[in-house]
């Protein structure tokens, strides 16, 4: 029997030991995140002797064994809500929408509650304000206070009432932090219309602002009733004209003149005279005329000149003076274009040899290395060609460029054959790199929701650096808003310089060959016999994966299908909503490319465009330099909009086919 108590304390001892070791080892074993196997992910959940690793494995296991099984989401949850930081609330938010959804009102109300008391300040939280709100409305004012940007907060907002002085409160909120949440332009207007709340001459400036920035401009220059708009209202009206007819155009380039000389020296007045100078025709160069002396003398002002002027001595003035300005990148391309359709090799060399290509961003070098090199091709120096397309191949391989580069240099094309056309791959999990370590986490943990959550609650502005772009692009797409996340990605690649962090660059690469509804893809291409690849460049340079959104001719969903052309291919009629199902969309999508390949006998271009323009303006340009010189050709295009959409689509496809990065 004495022997007990010491065979007791040696058990005990060995325990801790074992405790003390395996949680000294943890540094040793690799966080867990979305990559990780499900089998190590449940021994994790049972075994670790981390209780932070086990709640970790927890959240990682929901989307895999839940499954949209709320009570075993319940289950794998309890337990979990301990601590203080970011993980606990998430689990009180997930049991309690659990609660919610299953009809345990009760114990969402708990939940909720505790969620609110214990962390007041966490993004979470938000959600708690927004459930117990229904009741007590004096908790969706402090939403909007103490989480302006969140969600729940510019939810609440649409929401708000009943009186029209809670609705004006509300309209100023959208206007601030959230003009683009659906519903919020209704709100706008309802509120600039108000007699009874009526809006202070700031506050209807306020309002305009966010309706111009929605496009709006009738509703915004209604708003203002005749008071001048301040200079970022005048701004962002100037632009929602410049997408109307003649008159409003003439009325932005109006507006813009006023502001620049209003205040020369502001930011304002130095975005609206690069406004100005983009505008085509003799009004907007007259107008440029009457712009002050400080701004006259602006890389857009003075790029717009020596393009008009077609000088190739003040165009490479300007080069000079200017290599960071996006106005010079993109005089140069616009006199290197002349120069090459009118086979001038040497001033196309001359242009395309400035010292601004050590400026460019990303997204626009491998532009300039391809036809720097087909110039020195075409004169003679085909070594020297070599070499800048293999450099080209080397450090910018995707995209347009990057396959022509390729074709070039005999080393590879696209291919159509659906039997050997590489695989569709579906997205990986990459760690996210926001600078946050809290954002970070909540990635790993397979939540992008909460993650992007954070990430809107924390900013007060919009991103402009290209790590910003990356960062909101990249969760904007996880959540699904693959519109606005795409763009970001585009704009990130056009504001990256070319001597960036080669990492950053890569992963920026993996971003924008990243397809989304790839199970759909893959399931219409192997119908109808085409390559997934394919339709995945189509439906990004369409809809960029959005398979709600509509353009203004009537063209419907993930690959922008007019309902007759789709009818068409149905065989039958059509519901309303049948292109905006992602598989059914694709289904049809998928036909009509197979029946544009064969009428253009597999001709990748071809298709490309009669896609974007018919297949009647596009039989109208088929010329023998289109299998000469098929990069001419397609520079030759009459139609701008087609112009980029080929080089758009068949880099898409390159991209999707081979998944090309730069080597570091």
């Amino acid at each position: 029997m004495a022997r007990l108590p010491l065979l007791l304390a040696l058990t005990c001892l060995g325990s801790g030991a074992a405790l003390v070791g395996g949680r000294a080892l943890l540094p040793l074993i690799p966080a867990p995140d979305p990559s990780t196997p499900t089998p190590t992910l449940e021994r994790l959940r049972r075994f670790s002797p981390d209780p932070e690793r086990r709640r970790e494995a927890s959240l990682l296991l929901l989307p895999r064994q839940a499954k949209g099984d709320l009570a075993g989401e319940r289950r794998l949850l309890r337990g979990q809500g301990w601590g203080g930081d970011e993980l606990a609330a998430l689990v009180l938010k997930r049991d309690a929408l659990a609660a919610e959804a299953l009809g345990d009102q009760k114990a969402a109300q708990q939940r909720w509650q505790q969620l609110v008391r214990r962390f007041p300040h966490t993004p979470a939280s938000a959600d708690g304000l927004y459930a117990l709100g229904r009741q007590q409305p004096q908790l969706r004012q402090k939403l909007r206070s103490r989480f302006a940007a969140h969600p729940a907060a510019l939810a609440a907002a649409v929401e708000a009432g009943p009186s029209d002085a809670d609705r004006l409160q509300a309209a100023l909120h959208l206007a601030r932090h959230g003009v683009r949440w659906p519903g919020a332009g209704p709100r706008l207007r309802q509120a600039c219309q108000s007699k009874t709340a009526a809006a202070t001459p700031s506050q209807r400036d306020q309002l305009a602002r966010g309706l111009a920035q929605l496009g709006d401009s009738a509703a915004a220059l209604s708003c203002l009733k005749g008071s001048p708009p301040s200079p970022a209202t005048q701004l962002a009206l100037s632009r929602a004209l410049l997408g109307g007819g003649s008159q409003q155009q003439a009325q932005a380039e109006s507006l813009l003149l006023q502001l620049a000389k209003s205040a020369p020296r502001s930011s304002q007045a130095s975005e609206a005279a690069a406004l100005l100078s983009e505008q085509p025709g003799p009004r907007a160069l007259q107008a440029l005329k009457g712009l002050p002396s400080a701004l006259q003398a602006t890389a857009p002002v003075q790029a717009r000149r020596a393009m008009e002027s077609g000088d190739i001595g003040a165009t490479l003035a300007v080069l000079q003076r200017w290599p960071k300005d996006p106005a010079s990148w993109e005089l140069q391309w616009q006199q290197a274009r002349q120069a090459l359709l009118k086979r001038q090799w040497a001033t196309a060399t001359t242009l395309l040899s400035a010292p601004i290509g050590r400026e460019l961003p990303v997204g626009l070098v491998g532009r300039q290395r391809f036809w720097l090199g087909f110039s020195q091709k075409q004169q003679g120096a085909t070594a020297k060609a070599q070499r800048t397309w293999t450099d080209l191949t080397k450090q910018h391989p995707g995209g347009y460029y990057g396959w022509r580069a390729a074709v070039r240099l005999g080393r590879g094309d696209l291919n159509l054959d659906p039997r050997s056309s590489p695989a569709l791959v579906q997205p990986q999990w990459h760690p996210l790199g926001s600078g946050d370590w809290q954002i970070d986490r909540l990635w790993r943990l397979g939540q992008p929701l909460e993650a992007w959550e954070h990430w809107r609650t924390e900013r007060s502005s919009p991103p402009t650096s290209p790590q910003e772009l990356i960062t909101e692009g990249r969760l904007r797409r996880a959540v699904g808003d693959h519109w606005i996340g795409l763009g970001q990605l585009e704009q990130a690649s056009l504001r990256l310089p070319v001597n960036a962090n080669c990492a950053l660059a890569q992963q920026l690469e993996l971003d924008l060959q990243t397809a989304s509804f790839v199970a759909e893809l893959k399931e219409a291409g192997a119908t109808a016999g085409v390559p997934a690849a394919l339709l995945a460049a189509v439906a990004k340079q369409e809809s960029r994966f959005s398979p709600g959104v509509s353009s203004g001719a009537g063209a419907v969903g993930l690959l922008q299908l007019m309902p007759a052309t789709a009818a068409e291919l149905a065989g039958t009629p059509l519901a309303a909503d049948d292109l905006t199902d992602p598989a059914r969309n694709a289904q049809l999508g998928a036909l009509y490319l197979k029946q544009l390949l064969g009428q253009w006998q597999g001709n990748p271009v071809l298709m490309a465009a009669s896609y974007n323009a018919g297949p009647g303006a596009t039989s109208g340009w088929v010329t023998p330099q289109l299998q000469q010189e098929p990069e001419l050709w397609i520079e030759a295009i009459p139609y701008p909009e087609t112009r980029l959409y080929v080089k758009k689509v068949l880099g898409n496809f390159w991209n999707f086919q081979e998944r090309p990065l730069a080597s570091c």
